[in-house]
C-alpha cells in the first residue's frame, strides 16, 4: 500500500474515531509528497523556446509541469532578471534548466531564488563569478562558431546582434538533426547581442545548488573539453552522449528529459 492509499484509509477510519483532523493532515502530506517540481527551460543563443519541444513532450507525459521561458539574449544580468521574475511567479519547487548561453543565465537567475532546487546544464555554460561565455569557449580548442557567424547586425544602440550564417547553421549547430529541421532552425534562430557573450557573471548558483550536466562529444559551439571542465568544477552529475551536437534537446530529447527528471527527483 502506498502512502496516498494509507492516508486515505486513515481518513475513513478517523471519521468514526473523531480523529479527522490528524488523518486529514496525513492526506495533505501525501499530496505534497506527490507534487512534482515545475521544470523551467531556458534556451540559449541562436535558439528559441521551441527547441525544447521534444523534451517538453516527454516531461509532460511524465506528469511534470513545464515552462519554456523566453530568454531575451540581451545581457547576462538583464536576462537573468527576466528569468528570475518567471521563477518568482511559480508556486512550489523548480528545476531550472539552461542550454548553451542559457546556462550562464540560469547560474545567475537561481541566486537567491529559494524555490529553485536543482540546476541542469544542457550543452551549457556554467561560469564562475567573473567569467564570460566567450572566455570559456576560447579556453579550450574545438569551437568553430566564430567562422560561421554572419555579418553582425548593427542595432540603434550601437551594439550588434549575432546570427549564425543560415547556410552553415545545420552543420555548425545541429549536425545530428535532419537537414530540413536544421534549416528551419536556422530561419527561426534568435540572435544574441555580442556584449552578452563578453559580460562577466556576478554569481554562480551552482556553488550552492546541486547540478546535473549533459552534453555531446561532437559539439562545435562549446568545446566538449570546456563542458567537461565546467561540469567537473560544479560537481555536476554528468551524462555524455557520444556523437551528439550542440542541440542535444532537439536530437536526443529522451536522454535530455531523463537527466532533467533525475535532477527533479534528486533535487527535491
Amino acid at each position: 500500500m502506498n502512502l496516498r492509499s494509507f492516508a486515505v484509509l486513515m481518513t475513513t477510519a478517523a471519521t468514526s474515531l473523531g480523529l479527522l483532523g490528524t488523518a486529514g493532515a496525513a492526506v495533505r502530506a501525501a499530496d505534497a509528497a506527490a507534487v512534482k517540481p515545475t521544470i523551467v527551460l531556458v534556451h540559449g543563443a541562436f535558439a528559441e523556446s521551441s527547441s525544447w519541444d521534444g523534451v517538453i513532450d516527454v516531461l509532460s507525459r511524465d506528469g511534470y509541469p513545464v515552462v519554456a521561458a523566453a530568454n531575451p539574449l540581451r545581457g547576462v544580468a538583464s536576462d537573468a532578471a527576466d528569468v528570475k521574475a518567471v521563477l518568482g511567479s511559480i508556486r512550489g519547487p523548480v528545476v531550472l534548466v539552461g542550454h548553451s548561453y542559457g546556462g550562464t543565465v540560469i547560474s545567475a537567475a537561481a541566486h537567491g531564488a529559494t524555490n529553485v532546487k536543482a540546476l541542469v546544464y544542457v550543452a551549457a555554460f556554467a561560469p564562475a563569478a567573473g567569467e564570460t561565455s566567450l572566455a570559456l569557449t576560447s579556453r579550450f580548442p574545438g569551437s568553430t562558431l566564430s567562422n560561421t557567424l554572419a555579418t553582425p547586425v548593427l542595432l540603434p544602440s550601437g551594439a550588434h546582434d549575432l546570427y549564425i550564417d543560415r547556410a552553415k547553421f545545420p552543420h555548425q549547430f545541429a549536425a545530428d538533426v535532419p537537414l530540413a529541421q536544421g534549416k528551419r532552425m536556422a530561419a527561426t534562430q534568435r540572435p544574441v547581442v555580442d556584449a552578452a557573450l563578453n559580460e562577466r557573471s556576478s554569481v554562480a548558483a551552482w556553488t550552492s545548488l546541486p547540478s546535473w550536466s549533459v552534453y555531446g562529444t561532437a559539439d562545435l559551439n562549446i568545446p566538449p573539453a570546456a563542458l567537461a571542465f565546467m561540469a567537473k568544477r560544479a560537481h555536476s552529475k554528468t551524462i555524455v552522449i557520444q556523437g551528439a551536437s550542440h542541440v542535444i534537446m532537439v536530437s536526443h530529447p529522451k536522454q535530455g528529459a531523463t537527466v532533467i527528471e533525475a535532477a527533479a527527483e534528486g533535487g527535491r
